[in-house]
């Protein structure tokens, strides 16, 4: 088995269950997941083709998603 099937296979199935998990969120928690889910996934792959920390990548992707996913929220449901 090679490397890329033993890392997306759980990937995929963590991510079935993540989508499981935000039917009880609001609409703001719910963008603000996603986001951070995108960003944290652009992050790394920015990193990877860039030779840079796929850690670092991700971590700063995520937290960049994680806002983005808050500011795009309707006004109403940010505390």
């Amino acid at each position: 088995m090679t490397l890329s099937k033993r890392v997306t296979a759980p990937l995929a199935a963590l991510s079935l269950l993540a989508l499981g998990a935000c039917s009880n969120m609001s609409d703001m928690e719910q963008r603000m997941l996603s986001g951070g889910a995108l960003g944290a996934a652009g992050g790394a792959a920015v990193t990877a083709v860039a030779g840079g920390s796929l850690v670092g990548g991700a971590i700063v992707g995520g937290a960049i998603g994680t806002a983005a996913g808050y500011l795009t929220a309707p006004k109403n449901q940010r505390r």
